[in-house]
């Protein structure tokens, strides 16, 4: 009796170890399984992504199947009553917690691209001929609330996820949440674009009635807000899809107006005075594109009295975009434009080979021509063009505003929009605006370091540092290029620059202190759109870099530091180092 009773204590003291032996070992086979299943849903979308560059539409249903199929076997394995008894043990909950949002997240991304693929299939196939243009339009009208419901499905997913651990004691978890989330972001971002094209385009391409855009073309080698001096113009016109340039000119053909044609308020008129609303050659000195945007319009309206639908704005380098997707252009005399000598041909070589400028601006408006002509015909389907409508967008080579209120609201909130944003917020815009009227600006080098401190009694401080360099090539260059319209009858050296430069700073930031290479110097502050806005003139000689830094004061803030980037000829180089201590989340 006592050595049963001896056995049965045994058996019941071992019994808890035996169970979670058991279980421990089905946790250990139920977390390999999941990363199995999560590993090839990652390898599955990665592979997405080349099947969709390729427009192999029956490979993107068979890739996404595949990593629907993983991706909800996770989730699966995540959701049963035993896992979620592994979220709340010591050690491993919170391991378990966050994994089990990896593998709803998963199946969350799997499913939106699954209905994004199903509307996008008829775009990605529509070709340009009439009847399939109207289908693309068709297309997009349907896609619209489809992707306004992925990007809120995107949100919520994104929102559960941050929800998660972020430690958990397992680094291999801990790294696939951030990437996760940001890969959840990006998308999200890219949806939402999306969406918003897909809203935007039917109309705007005058699906609902004809539309007329005012078309400026900028010239970044003379620096302005938007980006450049606007060289040339035209009148974009769509009717139904069906897009074509006409009344192509050279800036001088929209002349002054006696006065201004639109008031853009107090701050602005302070800030650039009335000749900014009267002339097109300073008519964008502020980086705010609708500004700019309206001001045209106005003053072709003034001259022609037909009304024009909105403006839109494009570059050099936006020209080298579309020269990658449609080909090159070949000019009535027989030369080739491409995407990788459009650039120079424009902003460098036009000045060197046509000392006239009646002949330079006929030579640039031939490009933009051939360009505006190549453009309906060139590819086989207008959905080409999305790939490079992002970046083109995002570094602002490709500005629109619309005179409708519903779609300058949504413009607005995206980089098309080229809006200076009146968001509170860690920001730090550099605006360089050409005051010697030469074209050397194609030669400026830009760099812009953004370091904020630690956030004490709701303020923080921080430190912009701009360096500028006039990279000018040591030969002769013509005159026109290099002459100071500033001060025509000083001597100046050859190849000397002057600019306006101006730092745009968070709303209810304060400057304390400035330097020019290491001096201190006085900075003239006003304010445009609620931004504290602080500028100074530099002048550059040949070769020279000058450093300009300023020292603020911000609201305490842990959001994301804005820096934007001027769209000018060579890109901005961006740094930011951002002390979150004492930061509100």
């Amino acid at each position: 009796m006592r050595a049963r009773r001896r056995r049965r204590v045994v058996a019941a003291a071992l019994l808890p170890v035996l169970v979670l032996t058991s279980y421990g070992g089905w946790t250990a086979y139920a977390g390999l399984s999941v990363r199995d299943h999560l590993q090839a849903t990652r390898d599955a979308l990665v592979h997405l992504r080349a099947v969709m560059s390729a427009r192999d539409l029956a490979r993107i249903r068979v890739t996404l199947a595949d990593a629907q199929r993983h991706a909800a076997e996770a989730r699966r394995i995540t959701s049963r009553p035993d896992w979620a008894l592994l979220t709340h043990l010591p050690v491993i909950g919170d391991g378990a917690t966050t994994v089990r949002g990896l593998a709803e997240s998963a199946a969350e991304v799997t499913g939106v691209l699954a209905g994004v693929q199903g509307v996008g299939a008829s775009l990605l196939t529509a070709g340009s001929g009439a009847d399939d243009v109207d289908r693309l339009l068709n297309g997009l009208r349907t896609a619209a609330p489809v992707l306004h419901g992925a990007t809120a499905r995107l949100t919520r997913a994104r929102d559960r996820l941050a929800a998660t651990p972020a430690r958990t004691r397992v680094a291999s978890v801990d790294e696939a949440r951030g990437k996760v989330l940001d890969e959840l972001d990006r998308l999200r971002g890219w949806v939402g674009s999306a969406a918003t094209a897909a809203e935007l385009l039917p109309p705007m391409l005058g699906g609902d009635g004809p539309r007329r855009y005012f078309l400026a073309f900028q010239t970044n080698a003379e620096s302005r807000g938007t980006g450049g001096l606007v060289g040339a113009f035209g009148i974009l016109s769509a009717d139904h899809g069906r897009v074509r340039v006409t009344r192509l000119a050279a800036n001088n053909d929209l002349t002054p107006s006696a006065r201004p044609v639109v008031d853009h308020g107090p701050a602005f008129r302070d800030r650039y005075g009335e000749g900014a609303a009267k002339l097109l050659s300073v008519s964008n000195l502020s980086p705010h594109f609708p500004y700019a945007a309206r001001t045209w319009t106005a003053l072709w309206e003034r001259r022609t009295g037909r009304r024009l639908d909105g403006a839109l704005a494009i570059d050099p380098v936006g020209l080298s975009y579309v020269l990658a997707v449609i080909g090159p252009v070949t000019l009535p005399g027989g030369e080739r434009v491409t995407t990788s000598n459009v650039v120079d041909l424009t902003e460098r070589a036009a000045y060197e080979r046509y000392p006239d400028p009646v002949r330079r601006k006929r030579f640039l408006i031939a490009i933009a021509a051939a360009v505006g002509e190549a453009l309906p015909k060139a590819f086989p389907a207008p959905s080409h063009l999305l790939p490079v409508l992002k970046p083109m967008a995002e570094e602002r080579r490709l500005q629109i505003w619309s005179r409708h209120d519903a779609e300058q609201r949504r413009l607005s909130a995206t980089a098309l929009g080229g809006v200076l944003p009146r968001r509170p917020g860690p920001y730090a815009g550099l605006v360089v605006n050409n005051s010697a009227g030469g074209k050397l600006d194609y030669y400026l080098n830009r760099s812009v370091d953004y370091t904020l401190g630690p956030c004490r009694n709701g303020r923080r401080p921080s430190r912009v540092r701009i360096r500028l360099t006039n990279d000018v090539p040591r030969v002769a260059l013509p005159s026109y290029v290099t002459g100071r319209l500033d001060s025509p009858d000083r001597p100046h050296v050859a190849g000397s620059n002057l600019l306006w430069v101006s730092l745009y700073a968070g709303l209810g930031s304060e400057l304390t202190g400035t330097r020019v290479d290491g001096r201190p110097v006085w900075a003239r502050t006003e304010t445009e759109r609620s931004h504290p806005v602080h500028s100074i003139l530099l002048e550059l000689a040949p070769g020279q870099s000058r450093t300009w830094e300023l020292d603020l004061t911000e609201p305490g803030s842990g959001a994301v530091p804005v820096v934007p980037a001027q769209p000018l000829a060579r890109p901005q180089q961006t740094r930011v180092d951002q002390d979150r201590r004492g930061c509100p989340p």
